[in-house]
């Protein structure tokens, strides 16, 4: 392995060029500050990368570098959204799913390839699973690879391996991932979590997102059984159920006796629970999120959130209006593969109003808005104030069951709406204790 500095490295990156970033927690940020400092010899490079998390704005997403760098965010994040609402880059909207065969076709054009992973093993083999979801495509198709081979990186267990002799340029570092460790949940994501956990058997497989609210929900699965994991996303609850025993992955029929993910993000006790782990196993998001084989899993759990839901059952996920937020990411894949298994259940969760006191429940959606899961897709709703399920309802009764776990001081107008939208059909429901 050649090892050089962050400044030699970049230099094999070429005016035009598509240069992706992985992601997650595991952003190669070293990398990043030192193409940053070649914008005035670059042009025109196309940044590609998914989901982030650091712990500031990308190095290369300044205004100035405006003719340098423009950004093509796969799912936007906090280090990239305010370069991208101010005009200097763009969102690829796409499922989950779909994005590797996209870099595998050069659809999406990967030429060099910037990552983060571990020190090799006795035979030379690097492990950057950690953050597998699409680094794996973007390093197969890459014409350079450039990594962060780092001391802090978990040697995990999957696909998402390349040998020392297939890396173009290595530098050394020792730059521990981010720390995503949540504290206790409010009294809002308690209650949240509290009902999805009623809702979810023995035997389950989980996909979970990331926050308060997933959580607070695996918080109140301590005491079931033989639950199985195949998400996108390991976190320090998940991590916590697989210590205990409760996630032993018995049931399953995909993976069985493994849990399944294709990336990673918790406390460092997490990342050593993990390190040569041989019961996780981690693969890119095309395998993750395939709902082919998401279905496999008999009572496949599908747990996501949104930004509005409206009395229909739309679901905003990805925008505030026409105001680009994240992107679809794997919720559609979750969504429409648990719905096909057997026993599967779907749950949007989220508060009844934002932070600022605005409505989640809405009679329409924000002008703009885009919709992740369409009505036809969704099944729970769960709010603190209850679990209501909406896939054998009419568009009536959906609205009527969505306002009953509405804020109580946004029920009133709801009810306006409901009965101006739907007429005599919501009038007769109305009138039903």
């Amino acid at each position: 392995m050649r090892y050089v500095s962050a400044d030699e490295a970049v230099s094999l990156v070429r005016s035009g060029d598509w240069v992706f970033f992985q992601g997650s927690t595991s952003v190669p940020v070293i990398i990043q500050e030192a193409l940053a400092r070649r914008h005035n010899e670059l042009r025109d490079v196309k940044i590609v990368s998914g989901f982030n998390v650091t712990k500031g704005v990308a190095p290369f997403c300044k205004p100035e570098y405006k003719d340098s760098f423009v950004v093509n965010s796969l799912f936007l994040c906090g280090d990239q959204r305010d370069y991208v609402a101010q005009g200097y880059g763009s969102l690829i909207p796409g499922f989950l799913s779909d994005l590797p065969g996209l870099m595998r076709r050069r659809e999406i054009p990967i030429d060099v390839a910037c990552i983060n992973c571990s020190l090799p093993d006795e035979n030379g083999w690097c492990s950057y699973n950690i953050s597998a979801d699409l680094a794996q495509p973007a390093v197969e198709v890459a014409r350079v690879v450039i990594a962060q081979v780092n001391k802090s990186i978990p040697y995990l267990y999957g696909t998402a391996m390349i040998h020392e002799s297939a890396i173009t340029a290595a530098v050394e570092c020792d730059d521990p991932p981010v720390d995503m460790r949540f504290g206790p949940p409010t009294e809002i994501e308690a209650a949240i979590g509290s009902h999805i956990a009623a809702e979810i058997p023995d035997g389950a497989t989980l996909q979970i997102g990331v926050g308060g609210i997933p959580n607070a929900t695996l918080n109140g699965l301590m005491d079931h059984k033989h639950l199985g994991l195949h998400t996108e996303a390991m976190t320090d609850g998940v991590f916590r159920l697989m210590r205990a025993g409760v996630i032993d992955n018995s049931m399953k029929k995909y993976e069985p006796g493994r849990s399944v993910a294709s990336l990673a993000l918790g406390s460092k006790e997490m990342y050593d629970f993990i390190d040569h782990n041989k019961d996780c196993v981690f693969f890119d998001v095309g395998v993750t999120n395939d709902p082919s084989l998401i279905r496999k899993n008999p009572n496949a759990v599908a747990i996501n959130s949104a930004i509005e839901v409206d009395l229909t059952g739309q679901i905003c996920a990805d925008s505030i209006g026409e105001l680009i937020f994240s992107s679809v990411g794997g919720q559609h894949d979750f969504m429409y593969g648990a719905s096909l298994s057997e026993g599967g259940k779907t749950f949007i969760a989220m508060p009844s109003r934002t932070g600022k006191g605005k409505a989640k429940i809405v009679s329409h959606l924000a002008p703009g808005a885009g919709v992740v899961t369409t009505r036809f897709q969704t099944q729970y709703v769960v709010t603190e104030y209850g679990c209501v399920y909406l896939r054998n309802k009419n568009l009536a009764e959906r609205a009527k069951a969505l306002i009953s776990i509405a804020h109580p001081d946004d029920r009133e107008e709801l009810e306006r709406e409901a009965a101006r939208r739907f007429g005599l059909v919501y009038h007769r429901l109305s009138m039903m204790p």
